[in-house]
């Protein structure tokens, strides 16, 4: 698909300048005219940047215990976790979104290698982070099982026509009973690939 759609952009571009060759007559016009085409070079992967996003790998939060590892203003569980494997996927302008987290148990501590009390999760997309136009959006709450395990398949809603350097972080859920706790990532996305529909 990036190819196709940057050698689309391309063949209409040179068709538009091509189908009047009297502006070529004025400098200005020419250059005018180029600049538009090597605009629209440069545009071609951010469009394909702005559909299927996939990460191949999702990884726990690696932080010492109550040491916070913010991302993008979003605070870290209160002890490090790990995963055994992991995958997740965001079309950025459909919402059409799923993930899949195997083994996300705590690594450390009493409960070290177990889920602890933590029994359910989210999905985040984190659009624009860090900056004024930063938007965090998340799936429906899903179940995470003993073994660490949590699929979701569905629709992430409100997700901006721009969406640059999207993060995907897992979360707990809002059903927690601890408020301070709901919303801490677990874990992250990782090995991002866009322009994908894998």
């Amino acid at each position: 698909m990036p190819h196709s759609l940057t050698s689309a952009l391309l063949h209409s571009s040179i068709h538009c300048l091509r189908r009047d060759e009297s502006t070529y007559s004025n400098p200005m016009k020419d250059e005018s005219h180029m600049k538009k085409l090597f605009l629209l070079v440069l545009l071609a992967p951010a469009v394909v940047f702005a559909q299927d996003t996939d990460w191949r790998e999702i990884v726990g939060v690696i932080t010492a215990p109550n040491v916070d590892n913010p991302v993008a203003g979003i605070s870290a569980g209160t002890s490090p976790w790990s995963t055994r494997d992991g995958h997740a996927h965001v079309n950025l302008a459909t919402g059409e979104t799923s993930f899949e987290v195997r083994g996300l148990v705590l690594n450390g501590g009493g409960a070290s290698g177990t889920t602890g009390p933590i029994t359910t999760v989210t999905g985040t997309v984190v659009c624009n982070p860090g900056t004024n136009g930063q938007v965090v959006r998340n799936t429906a709450e899903v179940n995470l099982n003993s073994q660490g395990n949590a699929t979701f398949h569905g629709e992430i809603n409100g997700l901006p026509a721009v969406c640059a350097n999207p993060l995907f972080l897992v979360r707990i859920g809002p059903s927690f009973p601890v408020p301070a706790a709901v919303g801490r990532w677990l874990a992250t996305g990782a090995v991002r690939v866009s322009g994908t529909s894998e």
